[in-house]
């Protein structure tokens, strides 16, 4: 039943943007259109080709099958876009997959690959303000990204055994679906996949809906709230899952690998780590939380993948916590380009040390102390507010930032810290924030001049002396 509702609403939509763009504006005043097109990027220092100029991304529907056997993913992708200029064609994120056909507002369009752009002509212009709706259908075997960004790991869709792991941060969710790849264009989601029976498919929000056809079962989840494209994941396998709700109410939902040992944890961890985090942060900022534990050691890492953080087979409590703080601090309030990652990882990171301090282990003063007085002179030489993009996930973008949090909490107090995190958290709840946003929030809550203090923590590629 709810298939065919989501199914009758993009239709419906779909239709509505057919019809705002098969009439001319009638008013004889009104302007002649002037037909660009978008651009191929938005320019991020880091990724200049992520995302795509001319439009808004509003919602995906991401109706996706997937074999483990022959690891081909087949999909159709449908993205309702506001257009932000005169568009004569645009451009989507895709690679590696082959693109069967193209559409918008449901009539076949043209479309070309140059790299990573899908290149869309419609058949008539889009107007400026004007809903729109691109489908596009594909296939083919996604293949994970490298290099030395993330650890020198692979990421994005990695096959397994029994299904595969799909965790995308920054730069890998165009490796398996069309998108505006890039965290200042959030969306809500629909994400529909269809896998071999025994399977499950976890991905974002909330479960609406899971039906079993013959060998196959398909699972329908909805994300509600606005989330980044590299945040999204259809993670698969042979999970046992567990169902429920926080202490405080809320909606819970953990997906654990039986063959991974201790994660009979993960479920009351999540729990109890999600709610103190809201008491301490502010609300919770979606409808449901959760994780998903999969056994695959050449991963390595964690992701907080939007209401679903997603572990490798190395796990620790901290992890949990730091990868829950995600949640308000990169998945909610989202850097508005890759430079200003500290304000997810720092962030991330003294919350981690936080949940230590506060479950009676390590002080967070103590940690500092101890990474002040031991850490050699190379890891003092990165520009935190600007760490450049292969070095983007550095050690001291994590810890140099973490530890900017906790200077910053001795110099103007815990209150007043505390609040300012609260504030920030509430400020840009499910928006965008830079650096130089959180400076002036911290000086205008401290009531102190912190000109030279974020100076020497964030921009300085030397060792503090004194701040």
């Amino acid at each position: 039943m709810v298939l065919a509702q989501i199914a009758r609403w993009t239709a419906a939509l779909s239709m509505a943007a057919a019809m705002t763009f098969a009439v001319a504006p009638s008013s004889a005043a009104a302007a002649p259109p002037d037909f660009r097109p978008g651009a191929p990027g938005l320019g991020d220092p880091y990724f200049p080709l992520e995302g795509n100029g001319g439009y808004d991304a509003q919602h995906y529907s991401l109706n996706l099958g997937y074999d483990p056997a022959t690891k081909v993913l087949r999909g159709t992708v449908h993205m309702l876009a506001r257009a932000t200029q005169d568009l004569s064609r645009f451009d989507l994120d895709f690679q590696q997959l082959t693109v069967r056909s193209v559409t918008v507002n449901g009539r076949q369009a043209s479309y070309v690959r140059d790299g990573q752009e899908l290149i869309v002509t419609p058949r008539s212009g889009l107007r400026r303000h004007g809903v729109f709706d691109v489908g596009v259908t594909y296939d083919g075997i996604p293949q994970p990204l490298g290099g030395p960004i993330v650890f020198g790991l692979p990421y994005g869709w990695i096959a397994t055994e029994d299904g595969a792991l799909v965790a995308c941060e920054p730069n890998a969710a165009s490796t398996w679906f069309p998108s505006n790849d890039h965290p200042s264009d959030k969306a809500t989601y629909s994400i529909s996949v269809t896998v071999p029976k025994g399977l499950t498919a976890a991905a974002n929000g909330v479960l609406t809906a899971q039906a079993t056809h013959g060998d196959t079962t398909t699972f329908l989840w909805n994300e509600l709230r606005p989330m980044a494209s590299y945040l999204v994941t259809a993670t698969i396998g042979r999970f046992d899952v567990q169902k429920g709700r926080t202490p405080d109410g809320l909606r819970e939902w953990v997906a654990t690998d039986p063959t991974v040992p201790g994660t009979e944890v993960v479920f009351q961890q999540t729990a109890d780590i999600t709610d103190y985090w809201s008491e301490l942060f502010g609300r919770y900022p979606f409808e449901e939380t959760g994780a998903i534990v999969d056994n695959v050691p050449i991963v390595g890492f964690s992701l907080e993948n939007q209401t679903k953080p997603l572990y490798s087979a190395v796990r620790s409590e901290t992890t949990v916590a730091h990868e829950l703080s995600h949640q308000w601090f990169g998945d909610s309030v989202s850097v508005r380009t890759w430079q200003h990652i500290w304000l997810n990882e720092g962030f991330a990171t003294f919350a981690q040390r936080y949940w230590t301090e506060h479950t009676g282990g390590e002080t967070v003063q103590a940690w500092f102390d101890q990474q002040y007085a031991t850490r050699p002179e190379s890891f003092w030489l990165s520009k935190v507010a600007d760490p450049q993009r292969d070095t983007m996930f550095d050690t001291a973008v994590y810890n140099r930032g973490g530890m900017t949090l906790q200077a910053l909490r001795v110099k103007i107090g815990d209150e007043p810290f505390f609040r300012l995190l609260r504030t920030w958290a509430a400020d840009h709840r499910y928006g965008l924030a830079d650096t130089e946003e959180f400076i002036t929030l911290a000086e205008k809550i401290s009531g102190q001049d912190l000109t030279e203090f974020f100076n020497v923590w964030l921009f300085t590629p030397s060792k503090p002396v004194t701040w």
